[in-house]
């Protein structure tokens, strides 16, 4: 199988231009042979730079205006946005995995959702993130496990996590012990993150592994934004990508790539993952599961 990992720039907290580029990209992919695409963490639309602006940070005023702008570009897993995803993607016969801001049922709070979407099926799971990581927590909610799940998508069993939970060990047990070959891990975007985790999940898992990084730079902030000069006044690169695909062995087959635009692309041999465990299985021959157990809670907890 063949997959694609878009490392791109959403339309900053514009959820409407932002599923343009999405399907424009997953279109690009599909023409080029993938049959899975993954997009960002929060591509629909943007990740809250602003929280990391000293200027704001300690502002309670300022922190109020980008939390109402945040929250009126936040968008719902029935809304018009992901059922375009969704039409598209069964057009197209392509599996799609993106990052949302996700609306929550108090109206108060958002999530870092990552979506999944069947082309047959239309959106299969949404994942939303365990843990908001330091200043995120300001505007992200907790998420829980009911989507911290494994599908099967063309012989394929995938995973993914958000970000940082990327390095949360029982998150990644959770999926290795659902049968997990090929880990999706989105992320803003910073190559001094996604690296060493990357390749260390593809060794620790014996899987794939591939990281979907955002980008964001100073113009793509809009002058309309209310916090605009609070941001761009720090650096001309705010994140800057860091895309890579990892083989089971933990080689980089693809990327990483940093400051740009761009797709990779890489194939998918499941019988390099069934070798790859013939020494190591986290979540078989070893394991000791009378010695060391792992509770999944898959409640909702929030509509």
């Amino acid at each position: 199988m063949k997959i694609a990992v878009v490392q791109a720039a959403p339309v900053f907290l514009d959820p409407d231009a932002s599923t343009d580029k999405l399907i424009e990209r997953l279109r690009e992919a599909a023409r080029n042979g993938a049959s899975l695409v993954a997009f960002p963490e929060v591509f629909l639309s943007g990740y809250p730079v602003w929280l990391r602006a000293r200027d704001v940070a300690h502002n309670d005023e300022l922190l109020k205006i980008g939390h109402i702008e945040y929250l009126n570009s936040a968008v719902s897993t029935d809304g018009p946005q992901v059922a375009a995803i969704a039409k598209e993607a069964k057009a197209l016969g392509v599996a799609v995995y993106f990052g949302i801001v996700e609306k929550s049922g108090s109206g108060g709070s958002v999530y870092a959702s990552l979506v999944t979407i069947h082309p047959d099926q239309g959106v299969v799971n949404v994942h939303r993130k365990l843990k908001p990581t330091f200043h995120e927590r300001l505007i992200w909610a907790d998420g829980d496990g009911h989507g911290l799940n494994v599908l099967p998508w063309n012989g394929v069993r995938v995973g993914g996590l958000n970000c940082y939970e990327n390095w949360q060990p029982l998150a990644r047990q959770a999926l290795y012990e659902q049968g997990e070959q090929l880990h999706i891990a989105t992320w803003p975007g910073d190559l001094d993150v996604t690296q060493h985790i990357t390749q260390f999940i593809a060794m620790e898992g014996r899987i794939y592994v591939a990281s979907a990084s955002g980008l964001l730079r100073s113009s793509d902030i809009p002058k309309t934004f209310p916090l605009h000069k609070y941001i761009t006044n720090c650096r001309d690169v705010i994140n800057d990508g860091g895309s890579m695909i990892a083989a089971p062995d933990g080689s980089l087959i693809a990327g990483p790539v940093v400051g740009e635009e761009v797709t990779l692309y890489a194939d998918i041999d499941t019988d390099k993952v069934i070798a790859s465990h013939l020494k190591l299985d986290p979540a078989g021959h070893y394991s000791r599961r009378d010695v060391l157990s792992l509770v999944h809670n898959k409640m909702r907890l929030d509509g």
